[in-house]
């Protein structure tokens, strides 16, 4: 299969669906993770075959730790080759920010603070993802066309060629509607009730946060695995929609705005994300499905 789809195992070689079990979604071969690496061609083959020497390993480990839980991914669970401990949706101490690469900006939450309830967009790309100067101010204006609070993070290399002159000409633009920081305390933010829905790449960790929050998403996914995270999130848990290009390849700020209204009109998402919120939640109190594989994690001999 992965000659026919892909050749040299890089670029994809026909659209093919694949389906891996009945309850899981059809994926299009264009969107399996090692056809998103960005890079050259040999870069993409030296992924794939490592993909194909390290997966046979999980056969021979005791055990999987995966940062999910199993209401959201038991179909997947199911076809690991060895038993999974599903311990998620896992969050880091509120006393610590060792882990983050970048200084939070504590800040954002008083701003958030005087912010009426579910008003807040919240625009976070993770560490890796980076645009080019077209896709930011085209994201930059769409923010300010939206009219709605905003708190968006801009860590220091988000984009190529954009200067902290850049970044001041826009605050002083949407005054106090936005706010831009350059890191902010993710969980937190997430979980302020202010905060409306969340613009995201999709990446594993900011999807886990934004379940077990109960915020929507509109999807912007840069790479790997960010593009199936995205069809969970749109297709089959139904908390989210996709923010789309044009013809000519373009995210344009018309559709960013349009995106957000239609998002935070939709009842019906909003009622979902809460429902999967109360899925995490029971996952992690005492009993619940995560809280039992953490305890066999713990006591694993």
């Amino acid at each position: 299969m992965l000659d026919t789809l892909f050749p040299c195992a890089a670029d994809v070689r026909r659209n093919e669906k694949i389906k891996l079990s009945p309850n899981m979604p059809v994926i299009d071969a264009a969107d399996l993770p090692w056809s998103k690496f960005d890079g050259s061609p040999e870069i993409r083959r030296i992924m794939v075959k490592g993909i194909v020497k390290s997966n046979p390993t999980l056969a021979r480990a005791d055990t999987i730790v995966c940062n999910t839980f199993h209401a959201i991914e038991s179909e997947v669970l199911a076809l690991l080759p060895t038993a999974a401990l599903a311990v998620g949706p896992l969050e880091a101490p509120r006393s610590t920010s060792a882990s983050q690469l970048w200084p939070e900006d504590r800040a954002c939450l008083v701003w958030l603070d005087a912010q009426p309830p579910g008003s807040v967009v919240y625009v976070a790309f993770g560490s890796f993802t980076v645009f080019d100067t077209a896709r930011l101010q085209e994201l930059a204006d769409g923010l300010a066309l939206t009219g709605r609070p905003f708190l968006w993070v801009v860590r220091p290399n988000f984009a190529n060629g954009v200067d902290q002159g850049w970044l001041d000409k826009f605050r002083c633009r949407v005054g106090d509607t936005g706010l831009v920081v350059g890191w902010a305390p993710q969980q937190r933010v997430l979980s302020h009730p202010a905060v409306a829905c969340f613009i995201s790449h999709c990446g594993w960790n900011s999807t886990m946060e934004g379940v077990r929050h109960g915020v929507p998403f509109l999807c912007w996914p840069y790479f790997a695995d960010q593009f199936l995270n995205q069809k969970y999130i749109c297709d089959v848990w139904g908390t989210g929609l996709r923010i789309r290009a044009n013809e000519r390849g373009v995210f344009t700020k018309e559709e960013i705005r349009d995106k957000v209204n239609q998002l935070l009109a939709d009842d019906t998402i909003r009622a979902r994300a809460l429902s999967l919120k109360r899925a995490a939640c029971e996952s992690i109190t005492d009993g619940g499905s995560s809280h039992q594989d953490l305890l066999k994690l713990v006591n694993w001999k």
